[in-house]
Formats: C-alpha cells, sequence, structure tokens
C-alpha cells in the first residue's frame, strides 16, 4: 500500500484503486515519496536527457516532431518551444467535461505514472502536480477526443496547458485561468523541460482513472444487487431454498457462492429440506448468484489489470536514467484498461437487466404472488385511480435498453489515424466512458428496484404475510433506513427527486452491505 489514512505517498510503493478514488473524493492528501532510490531515478533521468542533448542532440520527441513527424529535425533553438506546441495542438477536445472528482483522479494517476522514475520529469513538475491536487486546482478536461493510443493525448493536453497557465482549472468551485487559480496560491506556472510535454500527454492517465472510479462503483454494485434480489425474493413470497449452501457447493465459482451466501444470510435460510415441495422462482430470482456472481468473480482480475496500468510508466521513450538508455515502444496503449472496461460494462449491464426483471416481476399481477397492481399501496375506491410503480418500471425499460445498447465493445472498433502513424489503436477510453455510464444507468435501474422491492416487503406486512421480527438485523436496519426518507405510495405523486435522491445514496455507498 502507498497511503496511510489520510495520506497516499508517490514514488516508492504500490498505489492503489482504492488510493486513486479516496483522492478523487478530497479523502487523502498526496505526497512524493522521499526514499533514496525513487529521487536517484528522478535526478538521473533529468540528467541524462541533458546529457544525451548536448551530447548526440537527437531525441524522439525533443528535437523531433511527434508520431508521424518523427522524421522532421526541430533546429536546436526551438527545442523550448515544442513541448508548448504539443499541449496547444492537441487542444481540440470536445463534448462534456470531466468532474472535479475525475480530475482528481486524472491528476492522481498521470502522478503515479510519472512518479515511477521512467520519464525524465523534473521535481518542479513534480511538485506541481502535488500542490494541484492538494489546493484543489483542477484542470477542466474535455471527455470526448482520444483513441487510447498514443494513449490520452488530447485529454491529458488540458493538464499539460494548466501547468504551463494557459488552461481553464476548477478552483473554490469556479472555473478559471489556471494561472490565476496559480497565483491565488503563490504558486507559478511550470517552464516545460525537453520531453515533458510528451511525458505529461503520452500515456493512458484518463482511461486508468476512469477505471478506477468504475471498479469502486461496480464492487458496491454488485452487493448492492445481492441485497435487492434478497429483498425482491421477500417481496416475491420467493423460495430461500434456491440459494442453499449444499446447491451451491457442487458449481464451485468462489464469486458465485459468495453471492448466494449473502442472499442466503439475509433469507435466514438455514434448513436443507429433503425435497423441497415448493415451485422454482423466474430466472431473475434464482439465477441471481449466477448472474451477479460473473461481476464478483470477475473482480479480482479487473483490479489486477487496473493496478498494473496504474503502477506503470506507460509514456514514450522510456528514460532509463540510471542505466542510460532512451527505450521506445508502445507503453501507451491501452489494451488492458480497454478490456477490462469492455468486460465490466457488459457485467454491469446484466445487473440492469435482472434488476428491471426484478421490478416487471413484481409491479405485474400475474407474476407478483398477490400484490397489488403496480405495487400501489392505495385502498378502496382509490385503487381504480392510483398507479404506484407503473411509470417507474418504464423508466426501468428505458434505462435498461440504454445500458444494454452501450455493450457493443469499444476495443474492436480501432481507427488507423495520425496517417498511418497510430494505425491500430485501444479505444480505452471510450471504453471506460462507456463503461461509467452503463453504471449510472444500472444504478438508475437499481435505485428503482430497491424502493419497489421495500415497498413490496412493506404491503406484505400489511397484509399480514410477512412478520418484520423474522428478518434478519441487517435486513431491518436497510428497511427502517429507507424508510427515513421514503414512505409507502399510497397516492400518485412525482418521484424524480426520490429516485434521484436514492441514487445519491446508492454512489456514496450509503448502507453497509456485506462482509468481503
Amino acid at each position: 500500500m502507498g497511503s496511510s489514512m489520510n495520506t497516499v505517498s508517490f514514488g516508492a510503493q504500490k498505489v492503489t484503486i482504492e488510493d486513486i478514488v479516496r483522492i478523487a473524493h478530497k479523502g487523502s492528501r498526496v505526497e512524493l515519496s522521499s526514499s533514496s532510490s525513487f529521487t536517484k531515478k528522478v535526478d538521473a533521468g533529468v540528467r541524462f536527457l541533458d546529457q544525451l542533448l548536448k551530447e548526440e542532440g537527437h531525441i524522439y520527441g525533443v528535437t523531433t516532431g511527434y508520431g508521424d513527424s518523427c522524421t522532421v529535425e526541430v533546429p536546436y533553438s526551438l527545442v523550448d518551444e515544442l513541448p508548448i506546441h504539443l499541449t496547444r495542438f492537441h487542444g481540440c477536445g470536445l463534448g462534456e467535461f470531466f468532474t472535479p472528482e475525475d480530475g482528481r483522479a486524472i491528476l492522481a494517476t498521470r502522478l503515479v505514472s510519472l512518479s515511477q522514475g521512467y520519464s525524465g520529469v523534473s521535481w518542479e513538475l513534480l511538485n506541481l502536480l502535488v500542490e494541484m491536487l492538494n489546493k484543489e486546482i483542477i484542470p477542466v478536461i474535455p471527455q470526448e477526443g482520444s483513441v487510447g493510443a498514443s494513449g490520452d493525448l488530447t485529454p491529458l493536453s488540458y493538464v499539460a496547458g494548466a501547468l504551463i497557465g494557459e488552461r481553464d482549472v476548477y478552483y473554490q468551485d469556479k472555473v478559471m485561468a489556471s494561472a490565476e487559480a496559480f497565483k491565488q496560491e503563490s504558486l507559478n506556472p511550470i517552464q516545460l523541460r525537453p520531453k515533458e510535454g510528451l511525458a505529461i500527454m503520452n500515456g493512458t492517465a484518463v482511461m486508468t482513472a476512469l477505471a478506477c472510479l468504475a471498479f469502486d462503483r461496480a464492487e458496491y454494485l454488485a452487493k448492492l444487487m445481492t441485497r435487492i434480489t434478497a429483498l425482491s425474493s421477500l417481496a416475491l413470497k420467493g423460495n430461500s431454498n434456491h440459494f442453499d449452501d449444499i446447491l451451491f457447493s457442487v458449481k464451485p465459482h468462489p464469486g458465485q457462492n459468495k453471492i448466494a451466501a449473502w442472499i442466503q444470510h439475509d433469507l435466514n435460510h438455514h434448513s436443507h429440506p429433503r425435497n423441497s415441495q415448493r415451485l422454482q422462482d423466474r430466472y431473475s430470482i434464482r439465477c441471481a448468484p449466477h448472474i451477479i456472481g460473473v461481476l464478483q468473480d470477475s473482480l479480482p482480475w479487473f483490479k489486477n489489470f487496473i493496478e498494473n496500468e496504474l503502477n506503470s510508466a506507460n509514456d514514450n521513450p522510456i528514460v532509463d536514467g540510471v542505466g542510460e538508455h532512451v527505450l521506445h515502444g508502445g507503453h501507451f496503449y491501452g489494451g488492458h484498461i480497454a478490456m477490462a472496461m469492455d468486460s465490466m460494462k457488459n457485467c454491469v449491464a446484466n445487473l440492469a437487466d435482472l434488476a428491471d426483471r426484478q421490478i416487471a416481476t413484481m409491479v405485474d399481477v400475474k407474476m407478483n404472488h398477490d400484490l397489488p397492481p403496480n405495487l400501489s399501496a392505495a385502498k378502496g375506491d382509490r385503487r381504480f385511480i392510483n398507479h404506484g410503480f407503473k411509470a417507474i418500471q418504464i423508466g426501468c425499460s428505458a434505462w435498461t435498453a440504454e445500458a444494454l445498447k452501450l455493450t457493443m465493445p469499444a476495443s474492436v472498433f480501432s481507427r488507423s489515424t495520425e496517417c498511418h502513424n497510430q494505425d491500430k489503436v485501444s479505444m480505452g477510453t471510450i471504453a471506460a466512458r462507456d463503461c461509467l455510464r452503463v453504471l449510472q444507468l444500472t444504478e438508475q435501474v437499481a435505485a428503482a428496484t430497491l424502493l419497489a422491492s421495500v415497498q413490496g416487503i412493506w404491503l406484505r406486512i400489511e397484509m399480514g404475510e410477512l412478520d418484520k421480527n423474522s428478518l434478519t438485523k441487517d435486513v431491518n436496519l436497510m428497511l427502517d433506513d429507507i424508510g427515513s426518507f421514503f414512505t409507502l405510495i399510497d397516492e400518485d405523486r412525482p418521484t424524480d427527486k426520490l429516485l434521484r435522491e436514492t441514487i445519491g445514496y446508492i454512489q456514496q455507498k450509503r448502507w453497509n452491505l456485506y462482509e468481503s
């Protein structure tokens, strides 16, 4: 771990997904390691580049153009201007802007890579990145324009541009020029040294930062959908035998079996029937561990892919100052992140589909085991004009459809570009953005299904078909907490604010769900 409770250290130890997430949400400060090995690598990289430039006068990206323009020789008198031009001509990003939280994750992720000590950057650059994070000076970065190899050039140009005082930043809840924000904090923009523009921009920091944030949300969503499944089963008078530990012992996927065990606990299932007379529930309940379990079993390899990329030097060329080598390669290629994000968004979209089927079952009198139509709690003649969760379920259909539509893998849509120098690219950043959108849509469906399942349980209790005292402590605590902001829908009312509030609680991880 590269962190204490409040500070994440860069340059000596491994940085984790959790570290990046805490930084993104302003839960940690950052610092550079004081280790001698880290200091030696940074000093050696700067010294070697200066020496090489003096002795040989030719270094890619320092005395040459970039990419397909690598054969263009830059006059020595213009070498200092070259990295500034790199930041400027890549200032063509479009689309929505990343949030300040996204920006903090991106800054931190780039700092991890540069702190590997193989990028040839100066202490001035590293220290200014630290100051920007700690003083909340966060670049305003457009989301669109990266093909994911040569890394995230265009979005990261907004980081480089901010460092030299030429781009906008979020600062004190305003958008302003970075030069002005620096002035208010008594900081100075840097003058980019040879290769520093390339070092900042030529890497996978954007897609990797987004992947860290996506992983954090997906990990919680797997637990939440597990709890929602248990609540939906209670609302539907489901068969707890479907989650029996003997049953799952014969199909040994560890994540799947963990999900089944959690649901079994939530349903207070302890007996092992000799031969159950209960009918089999629909697949959206019975097969939930097999669906959620795919995500749960995938989390370890997602984490491995993301953290390996996070803790890598991923620009080009790599500068080994200690060994005195400049090594040209393709570490900017985001293939591992692309695969992780394409896979994760499919796992998550299946949870949207699962939740959508659960709420569809709960509102339908043909399938909900005598719950009222659309889960409406209206009584008497009021039943005829009230519609309960009808429109919410329609909304779930829309959100689920959009999530499923986005599961087309981005990584297979490589486009040859930049005069065919970048003739095979990863599309990792698009995959990561897709994944975050799928997560948002799935959280929306989950919020709706959570509220529907709670309404269904309350109705069962009201009908005398379920004893609240028979429920586990964890389930009762969650029901009581949800009851603090959600009251039974007996008369039709707008629910958009309630849904947004519930989605916010999901993203804030309001409920402590299961021991990992």
